[in-house]
């Protein structure tokens, strides 16, 4: 009764891992961690009360901004629940439901920021090449359904995965390679044919990922032409500069993503570390490095941001 209550209870948990191999170190990446996600949390919450509260930022560009803040803070609040608990609390065990539960946000998100990322190109390549009727093309209605249309394909994809994920049998190892659930992670503990989730996973993959980087590429390539057609220097280091953030957020987003890709396609020889650490660097960094990089670079936000905190101390 013991053997068959303890299977049972493989069937329903997970077992989660911080450091793989050293679990005596989990608990010293508690504090960069917590200070990591306040500093994601403070900077993309800023990003959101600065273009809602200054009316010269009302613009699609600026939307767009929000939206990736949005999507940035969305994906920080999946992956913070487990990944305290397991480093501050060394409370590893989830169960199965909550851990597909975290792994449809998770995916889901990545989703979302991924064609949030697209749209962003399209704002550029409209305002490059039709700056007259940029303002036309891209209403707050057009800007409305392309945010929506971004959520509800990310949504209508990543939905099968949790169903795909439950109706499996877990009846060996529970132990999964993070302190948060992804869909291949708890695949590989199946104890039965997911040639099906494979399949499904990789074809997500590809109309997702595969699929927004190909329309990024044409995108630029198309931004490339029409900033060539401009007779103005000036005016073309002007529009490209206008991408530079954009760029900064796409390779942000694609470089741990495909080097994440690659570790675990044909890193099987490494360190457990370094796919754990490909993985955190996936979640974590583009959601704390993007309201860096479009405040630095952008400077009615930069602007709004030291009169925010200095008042009218600059400028006398």
């Amino acid at each position: 009764m013991s053997l068959f209550n303890q299977t049972i209870h493989n069937h329903q948990t997970f077992t989660l891992i911080g450091i793989p191999g050293m679990p005596e170190k989990d608990f010293w990446m508690a504090l960069p961690l917590c200070l990591l996600y306040s500093t994601t949390f403070l900077g993309n919450f800023i990003i959101l009360v600065v273009i809602k509260v200054e009316r010269s930022l009302h613009e699609p560009m600026y939307y767009f901004l929000a939206m990736l803040a949005a999507t940035d803070l969305s994906l920080s609040l999946s992956s913070m629940p487990t990944m305290i608990s397991v480093h501050l609390f060394d409370w590893r065990s989830v169960t199965l439901d909550v851990c597909i539960t975290q792994m449809f946000f998770i995916h889901n998100f990545g989703g979302v920021e991924s064609g949030v990322l697209v749209a962003m190109a399209f704002d550029r390549f409209v305002a490059i090449r039709f700056p007259l009727r940029y303002a036309t093309i891209l209403t707050h209605g057009v800007i409305i359904k392309i945010g929506a249309a971004v959520l509800l394909r990310s949504v209508s994809i990543v939905l099968p995965v949790p169903f795909l994920i439950k109706r499996l049998p877990f009846c060996h190892s529970n132990v999964l390679s993070h302190a948060y659930c992804l869909h291949q992670d708890a695949m590989r503990l199946a104890c039965a044919d997911t040639r099906v989730n494979s399949i499904y996973g990789l074809l997500a993959v590809i109309f997702i990922i595969v699929l927004d980087a190909l329309i990024l590429l044409i995108s630029y390539f198309l931004i490339l032409h029409a900033v060539l057609g401009i007779a103005s220097r000036e005016e073309r280091l002007k529009a490209l500069n206008t991408c530079f953030s954009h760029i900064c957020a796409v390779l942000l987003f694609y470089v741990p993503l495909i080097g994440m890709t690659l570790i675990h396609r044909f890193g099987k020889h490494l360190s457990p570390i370094i796919p754990t650490l490909m993985a955190n660097i996936y979640l974590l960094l583009p959601p704390l490095l993007n309201p860096v990089v479009y405040s630095v670079r952008t400077k009615q936000i930069r602007q709004r941001i030291v009169r925010a905190f200095c008042g009218n101390r600059i400028g006398h």
